[in-house]
């Protein structure tokens, strides 16, 4: 009884382990789809250039030269892209797959891939494929060929760690005899990452040739502000002017806290809110635009502060903003107006105010929504309205680079993985990353590699990376991070190695 105990028991364990297995080829797929998306974007963003410099008579004839070539990469991409698509599907169908009745499959089914690939010969197929794709790509320019073409990451070479005899000459059993359908899916998310990154590659040379994105100014604004809307006699007024110039076809996007606001004609853009009760309140206005340097949308928050009165003349204000943050010491200043402090007294209704001295409290809310600063003064209570929100979520980053192209030693010499919270108020919030996911496919990793990682450090995948070449693909996926109010999920970021 005891042995047969052990048995099962070591049974259980194995499941728990090919469990653990499957769950991480899910997390690799994910971030390979994740990474395909990032690159369409770019592709679209350049399709986008070559039809302006068609357009124009500086730029019209070499743009009509590589454009088609530009086009044909992209036609030749998309095809083989479906191909592997249907691929996908018909392994998930081998597996038990048979939407709408049932959209489950075996993921650990270690016979359909096998019989799909190896008996049924569609390995060989994938891998006529996607030689003809990249002898295609190749032959698009023969200029082009020579400059970029041992750079393309599409690599159809068998695993260089196979050993068995049964996959000698036998590319579709190398890559699938025995795997399981979700490590098949992976491999398959894996050549398809390939095919869309050599397809960019291509596509940014034909651009490169044609000429950056151009930004002509076509727009000038007068900018006029003033220091306030309500002085008194003897106070200082100031005025600021300048001159704005901008490109009428690249408008910018404005909201102020989240709310989108109206364009004027002249491209300046208006935004009209009732104030509420006494205090100071600061309004953030976010402004996203395109850098015509770099052709990547950005954004700038622009702090607008101002004072609402009251007859009394009390007042509470946050010393950073009019928001009160989760997780963070919200300093506050209260004055009870023509009353002293020591006839002052506050209170807060979501989450601890605690009284520093002089007028100053912090304040610790503890849920999102609202908070009411409450000043009794005298026994007359005034109620004070602050929003309360979570710090939001970091940006990850390796260097000052959150993704794209980036020189491969350059990558190489960075330290790991970091958070920054980018154009926030509190000045020395700091995000920790706890660990990540970093996964690598092109040139120099015929077959794709993936470590989970602990910490930021780039130390234990630093093997890894040494093997990184131009071409090489590196998507770094399920980041995590620990700051205040405790550990966040970050987006993926992904880079091609140049």
């Amino acid at each position: 009884m005891i042995n047969l105990m052990y048995l099962v028991l070591t049974a259980l364990l194995a499941l728990n382990v090919a469990s653990e297995i499957l769950n991480a080829f899910k997390t690799v797929d994910a971030s390979l789809m994740n990474s395909n998306s990032v690159i369409d974007e770019k592709n679209n963003t350049l399709f986008k250039s070559f039809k302006d410099k068609l357009n124009k008579a500086e730029t019209k004839d070499k743009a009509e030269q590589w454009w088609p070539k530009a086009q044909k990469a992209q036609q030749l991409s998309e095809s083989v892209s479906k191909y592997i698509d249907d691929l996908k599907l018909t392994l998930k169908k081998e597996a038990g797959y048979n939407p709408p009745k049932d959209t489950a499959f075996k993921e650990d089914d270690l016979e359909a891939s096998t019989r799909m690939f190896v008996e049924q010969k569609k390995g060989e197929e994938l891998r006529k494929k996607l030689e003809q794709f990249k002898k295609d790509l190749l032959a698009i320019d023969p200029e082009m060929a020579k400059e970029i073409g041992n750079a393309l990451p599409l690599n159809v070479n068998p695993p260089a760690n196979v050993n068995s005899e049964a996959a000698k000459g036998d590319w579709g059993y190398s890559y699938f005899h025995m795997t399981p359908t979700v490590a098949a899916l992976t491999i398959l998310s894996k050549f398809q990452n390939d095919v869309k990154n050599s397809e960019a590659q291509i596509v940014d040379y034909c651009h490169r040739k044609v000429g950056e994105v151009e930004f002509v100014i076509d727009q000038y604004e007068p900018l006029v502000g003033q220091s306030s809307n309500y002085l008194m006699p003897g106070q200082e007024l100031v005025i600021t002017a300048g001159i704005g110039a901008y490109n009428s076809a690249s408008k910018p996007q404005v909201n102020i806290e989240g709310v989108n606001v109206t364009q004027n004609a002249n491209g300046t853009l208006e935004g009209k809110f009732q104030v509420g009760g006494p205090g100071t309140y600061t309004k953030i206005v976010r402004i996203k635009y395109t850098n015509q340097a770099t052709n990547k949308e950005e954004f700038k928050d622009v702090p607008v502060q101002y004072t609402v009165g009251s007859p009394t003349g009390a007042s509470v204000s946050a010393d950073a903003v009019k928001v009160l943050y989760i997780g963070l010491d919200n300093p506050l200043s209260v004055s009870g107006g023509n009353v002293g402090d020591e006839r002052v007294t506050a209170s807060i209704d979501n989450g601890e105010l605690v009284k520093q001295g002089g007028g100053k409290y912090v304040a610790r809310p503890r849920t999102t929504g609202k908070a009411n600063v409450t000043l009794n003064i005298d026994g007359r209570p005034q109620a004070f309205e602050f929003r309360v929100k979570n710090v939001p979520d970091p940006v990850a980053k390796v260097g000052n680079n959150k993704g794209g192209q980036m020189g491969v030693n350059e990558f190489k010499a960075q330290f790991g993985v970091r958070a920054d919270l980018e154009n926030f108020v509190f000045e020395g919030v700091k995000f920790n990353v706890t660990g990540f996911t970093i996964v690598l496919t092109g040139a120099n990793f015929p077959t794709l590699q993936f470590r989970q990682v602990k910490g930021d450090s780039f130390d234990s995948v630093r093997d890894l990376i040494e093997k990184a070449k131009q071409g090489t693909t590196v998507s770094i996926d399920e980041i995590k991070a620990s700051g205040p109010g405790g550990t966040r999920t970050l987006a993926p970021i992904v880079f091609n190695l140049r």
